[in-house]
């Protein structure tokens, strides 16, 4: 019974955070105050302008299992990197860049798992601005999602359509889609809320980083909150020959996992801010659901991350 709540509540943490990964930033407030008419004729320290994340998580040892099968005592590192110009058109903000993030697990040669999932894949959206209230975005991310080697194989092109409604200066609404013709529900609604509760405190109540936040002072500003991710990645032609499960010879895996903790961010300049945050992976799930193999987390794990990203 204990494995079956706990089967039935990582899926709705799958559903949730597929279907919101890449609207939510269209919630925060520079989001939605950058195609807005006050702000057309603004100007910049650059002749561009973007935004951009360095980031490093580290997980320490965990276990995941299927069955009576254990993966036991294995690390994980989390890179991720992006770059995205946002130059200006008549319809509103482009979104034009790239985007590298590698998993990387300490199992063994012969395990049923891929030591590296990566994804590298470009950016390319549109935020427009339909009414003083509404903006909307469209983004996809075509690349290729797969383990050590890309193959034409690898390419897929997941896209969402997410809007944002302004319902006043402390409070906006984030509703839209997200489709991937390789996930186990190609099309999935999500939506949420930021919140300003007060002159120090804002909500962000939206995946794929819920979290609330205290303004220490307008450099620092510190928070507690989660991570959720979601992506789904296909391995080798040979990959379950070499484990002697064969069927998932060029399988789809769905990897997620969901963190919990607190940091904070630091503002070390007008277009850099330099974050830190430490807590605990509650959560991680390996998934070949078209093949009916998967590995549930048994255990959680420390983990750390540092970050330094801006917009300018």
């Amino acid at each position: 019974m204990k494995n079956f709540l706990y089967r039935r509540l990582a899926a709705i943490y799958g559903l949730l955070a597929s279907s919101l990964v890449a609207i939510s930033s269209i919630a925060d407030e520079k989001s939605t105050q950058e195609i807005s008419a006050e702000n057309t004729s603004a100007t910049s320290t650059f002749s561009f302008s973007g935004e951009f994340v360095v980031e490093e998580t580290y997980v320490g040892n965990g276990d995941v299992q299927r069955g009576n099968q254990v993966l036991r005592d294995f690390d994980e590192s989390d890179t991720l990197l992006r770059f995205v110009l946002t130059p200006r058109i008549k319809l509103g903000v482009l979104r034009l860049g790239a985007e590298w993030e590698r998993f990387s697990f300490g199992f063994s040669d012969r395990a049923p798992l891929p030591e590296t999932l990566q994804a590298l894949s470009l950016v390319i959206g549109l935020d427009t601005q339909l009414s003083d209230s509404i903006l909307l975005r469209f983004q996809a991310q075509p690349g290729f999602y797969g383990t050590d080697d890309f193959e034409s194989e690898d390419v897929n092109v997941p896209f969402v359509i997410g809007g944002t409604y302004i319902y006043s200066p402390n409070q906006q609404f984030v509703l839209g889609i997200g489709v991937d013709v390789e996930r186990k529900y190609p099309v999935l609604p999500g939506g949420g809320v930021r919140w300003k509760i007060a002159q120090q405190w804002v909500l962000e109540a939206v995946l794929p980083s819920p979290r609330l936040e205290y303004q220490l002072n307008k450099d620092l500003t510190l928070y507690a909150g989660g991570t959720v991710k979601e992506t789904n990645f296909r391995v080798g032609d040979h990959f379950g020959n070499a484990r002697r499960i064969p069927r998932l010879n060029h399988a789809l895996l769905t990897y997620a996992e969901i963190r919990t903790g607190a940091g904070a961010d630091w503002k070390v300049s007008s277009v850099m801010t330099l974050s830190a945050e430490a807590g605990y992976q509650v959560y991680r799930d390996f998934d070949f659901f078209r093949s009916n193999v998967s590995y549930h987390q048994d255990g959680g794990a420390p983990y750390g991350t540092i970050s330094v990203h801006g917009e300018f």
